[in-house]
C-alpha cells in the first residue's frame, strides 16, 4: 500500500533544474512541502522517494490526512482484526 503510494505520487513528480550544488530539483503537486534536490537525476529521485516516505510517516502520527493519488490512499487504522 505504502510502497504503491509512493510509486503513484513519483509518476506526478515535476523535476526542474537549478543553479545550485545539487541542480536537479523535484516537487510533488499537491502534497505541500514534499521536495527534493540531487547532484544526478536519478539521486533526486531517491532523495525524493524517501522525502515522500517521511512525509507519510509526519502525517500519520498527527493525525493529518493524506490525499489519494491515482486512486491509492493511505489511512490510519482504527482497527485492526484478526482472524484466529
Amino acid at each position: 500500500m505504502i510502497m504503491e503510494y509512493i510509486e503513484a505520487a513519483l509518476n506526478k513528480a515535476r523535476y526542474d533544474m537549478i543553479k545550485d550544488k545539487e541542480p536537479f530539483y523535484a516537487e510533488i503537486p499537491g502534497l505541500d512541502g514534499v521536495y527534493a534536490t540531487g547532484k544526478t537525476l536519478e539521486e533526486c529521485r531517491k532523495n525524493l522517494s524517501e522525502v515522500i516516505d517521511d512525509w507519510i510517516v509526519i502525517r500519520l502520527r498527527r493525525g493529518l490526512p493524506i490525499p489519494p493519488i491515482e486512486g491509492h490512499k493511505i489511512e490510519e487504522l482504527k482497527e485492526l482484526k484478526v482472524n484466529a
